[in-house]
């Protein structure tokens, strides 16, 4: 299957031509670059499909090491996650280009925003073809040197420049920490091929001391899986490694919108790369837990407090990657990917929408138009009570009939929990936003909600089963993956009990104040309201905290080369 050479391969001609002759070709280089991604999209689908039939792709194109068992290898891994990944890197790369011909028409760096595009959508679809550590480590790094450049198009815009050293800053912090587990994983493992480093810390995972002469062992694999993690957290903007997103919107649209729908996916696609490295290290796996369920928490609380729809988006782009990466922490690494594959979808879509609203606004200053919307008639206790519960109840109700009806084996406790918290909290989600519409018929309302909720649940499921065992379709390995990542029942139970009070409560307060009653919002709820969004407006004052670092650093090397 020698087409999959093709995905990576024509962008990157693509990105050549251009470089070349993009002065002599003026605004045909925005046809060359569609032309391109639309090939390597086509080719991916048939990859896919290949992929999904045959089973993997191995292509190499050079050895180092003994012929049976190279410790190093250069070449392409095209299996189900990857051809997954391609489909929807190189679709969302044909979307930009097509709308990147009209929004940048014009910009004295046309050509070589689209020279930038070619060799960013190459170096996104080489990394998730990668076959082993080093080579995805190679373009993991490439990966940020061209989104500095990206961010930097507009050289002129001192603050653009400016963010985009910020980014590749952060960026650098998870790079030296991959670096560092790469290193580790080559001395205890002598290789850097994905299965044979898998196979052996699975066998006879390797133990060190902490200090020479110490009795104390340390199993190799879980610092290298959490070395390896830092580099994770600092691509996906987990916190608190988060603070180069919400600056990078400064650069053009087009790239915002592959940024936030392609490259800051990489953390998910590389725990899902290395889910069996993972799987050996559960107590890497609660940690992965933690610090995405935070980063849900503070991405979400800050989007809240934006004026900029850009800034707002990012945001949420923060959160959306913390849910991507708590997932992969309770083993639902498949779960992952189907939300990274559609949020990277749908927010290529929103960042796009956005462009075009603000080029509207800057062009009409009455855009957008005011709303001529009137207060409505606050509901009677009944249809107060009737709406809570249908909230409520209902998503929980369709989901279970709807776990029945598919018949889905959720055999693991934790897995089958997990899928049904998430269905309900989005479903019930869903149906409170409608819930809110109230200036829309009310039979319009109930049949969007009734809708929403069945799809919400099937979809749930068939991700939670279907989609899970696409990726993962060898017997046991996805089950292996959620006992890897169980935790003990009573912590388990607890945590689930804790989110469902604070989402109740949550709602309750929200349903009251729409009634114009203060029973669940006292004065000191006011209180906390008005500290929080000091907090969140400050991004929690951590980008305050690393300038104070850095210029401490900063201090500390003059003083060392001033000694010296």
């Amino acid at each position: 299957m020698n087409m999959a050479i093709f995905i990576p391969l024509l962008p990157l001609l693509a990105a050549m031509l251009i470089g070349w002759q993009g002065k002599r070709l003026q605004s045909h280089v925005a046809l060359i670059g569609i032309v391109a991604t639309a090939g390597s999209s086509l080719f991916s689908f048939l990859t896919l499909y290949h992929v999904s039939t045959q089973g993997p792709i191995h292509l190499t194109f050079w050895s180092w090491g003994q012929e049976a068992a190279p410790s190093l290898t250069v070449g392409m891994l095209v299996d189900r996650l990857t051809a997954v990944m391609m489909v929807l890197i190189s679709s969302v790369s044909t979307v930009i280009h097509l709308y990147s011909r009209r929004y940048l028409e014009g910009d004295p760096g046309y050509q070589r925003f689209f020279g930038l595009l070619g060799l960013m959508t190459f170096t996104i679809l080489s990394l998730v073809a990668s076959p082993n550590f080093l080579v995805l480590f190679l373009f993991w790094q490439l990966l940020s040197w061209v989104l500095y450049l990206l961010l930097a198009f507009n050289v002129s815009h001192a603050l653009a420049s400016e963010y985009a050293r910020k980014t590749l800053l952060v960026h650098r912090i998870g790079d030296v920490s991959f670096l560092c587990g790469l290193l580790l994983i080559y001395q205890y493992f002598g290789t850097f091929e994905f299965a044979a480093v898998f196979q052996q810390a699975a066998s006879d995972p390797p133990m060190i001391r902490l200090w020479a002469g110490s009795s104390l062992e340390l199993n190799i694999v879980p610092v290298i899986a959490l070395l390896i993690f830092v580099g994770a957290m600092a691509k996906s903007a987990q916190f608190p490694l988060h603070v180069w997103l919400p600056d990078t919107m400064d650069s053009p649209t087009p790239v915002s919108a592959l940024m936030h729908a392609g490259i800051i996916n990489a953390g998910g696609f590389l725990l899902n790369r290395l889910a069996p490295l993972y799987a050996l290290s559960p107590t890497t796996l609660h940690l992965v837990f933690i610090v995405g369920a935070g980063t849900v928490l503070l991405g979400a609380s800050m989007m809240l407090v934006q004026n900029d729809i850009k800034k707002t988006l990012g945001f949420s782009t923060m959160g959306q990657m913390g849910y991507m990466i708590m997932e992969c922490g309770l083993g639902a690494f498949a779960l992952a990917i189907f939300h990274l594959i559609a949020h990277g979808f749908f927010k290529a879509t929103l960042f796009l929408a956005s462009g075009s609203l603000i080029q509207a606004a800057r062009h009409e200053p009455k855009f957008p138009p005011s709303s001529d919307h009137r207060p409505t008639k606050l509901p009677t206790g009944l249809t107060w009570m009737t709406g809570l519960s249908v909230t409520l109840l209902m998503p929980l109700f369709i989901l279970l009939v709807a776990h029945g009806v598919l018949e889905v084996p959720l055999q693991d406790a934790h897995g089958a929990v997990i899928f049904l918290f998430f269905g309900w909290v989005t479903a019930s989600q869903a149906i409170f936003s409608l819930y809110r519409l109230q200036a829309v018929a009310s039979w319009k309302v109930a049949g969007a909600m009734i809708g929403t909720l069945f799809f919400i649940g099937f979809v749930y499921l068939w991700a939670g089963e279907t989609f899970t065992h696409f990726l993962y379709p060898d017997p046991g390995v996805a089950n292996g993956f959620f006992q890897a990542a169980a935790f003990p029942p009573q912590v388990f139970d607890g945590m689930i009990l804790v989110a469902t009070l604070v989402v109740l409560f949550g709602w309750l307060i929200m349903y009251t104040t729409a009634r114009g009653q203060k029973i669940l919002n006292p004065h000191w709820v006011l209180s906390i309201r008005q500290t929080g969004w000091v907090l969140f407006i400050n991004r929690c004052y951590v980008d305050g905290l690393f300038k104070k670092l850095g210029s401490a650093l900063l201090r500390l090397a003059e003083k060392v080369a001033y000694r010296y």
